[in-house]
């Protein structure tokens, strides 16, 4: 089970990758006011710094935050530095996870309202965070196409589409 939570996180970090490989960097930290004026880089920097979160989480054993992110503006700037950023995170993905169990527990800091002072922590698996991290990666990747189209860039067609969506498509068209 955890191989194919590994392989479709993978098989999107991967999807970004070839999305910057063909981008015109010119466009990608272009705002688009249709997308909430986000840029892709705002994206991809928030994508790649869960993935970030997770993976750091795991190595020192305190839990994982997805709050505590170094929000770093040359992702969201420099097309070729955030595929360097995706390609590290494959690696540590493929070299980190490989002799994890799915079932592993995972301490996860719990978002609070700015009030609260105090931070919470739930339980939660490894399993259960990569199907987090596939899902959170996939909802920003639909909002990359949007903004790639918009200037005048097609991506991959499964580019942002769910697992299930792409299944469902398969078996419509086999059946």
């Amino acid at each position: 089970m955890i191989a194919q939570a590994i392989r479709a996180n993978l098989d999107v970090v991967h999807q970004g990758i070839a999305l910057l490989a063909t981008f015109d960097p010119a466009g990608y930290a272009t705002r688009d006011p249709a997308v909430f004026n986000s840029t892709i880089g705002g994206h991809l920097r928030h994508v790649l710094e869960h993935y970030t979160s997770f993976l750091d989480g795991l190595d020192q054993d305190e839990g994982i935050d997805y709050e505590n992110r170094a929000r770093d503006v040359r992702i969201e700037r420099e097309c070729a530095h955030a595929r360097e950023c995706l390609a590290q995170v494959a690696a540590r993905l493929e070299n980190t996870l490989a002799a994890s169990s799915a079932d592993c527990p995972v301490r996860v800091r719990m978002e609070n309202p700015p009030t609260a002072g105090v931070a919470s922590w739930s339980a939660s698996s490894v399993s259960r965070e990569l199907e987090f991290l596939l899902s959170h990666t996939v909802h920003h990747y639909a909002l990359i196409a949007v903004i790639c189209t918009r200037l005048g860039h097609q991506p991959a067609a499964d580019f942002g589409m769910a697992p299930s969506t792409l299944r469902h498509q398969v078996a419509q068209a086999a059946g």
